[in-house]
């Protein structure tokens, strides 16, 4: 796995956090759920890499 994936996986979980949070200060239900998915999925892919990792050595 790349660098530069293992960056944009990291990035997406925290973009997901982040959007988590401005949606329970802001009380945004929409925006608060949306960051909770994008931070499960960046999540997911970074678990999903160092499964490969470990298997390609």
């Amino acid at each position: 796995m790349s660098i530069a994936k293992k960056i944009a996986h990291t990035a997406e979980a925290v973009k997901g956090g982040a959007k988590k949070t401005v949606g329970r200060v802001t009380g945004n239900r929409r925006l608060r759920a949306e960051g909770r998915g994008d931070q499960i999925k960046g999540n997911t892919k970074q678990a999903g890499a160092k499964i490969k990792d470990a298997f390609r050595h």
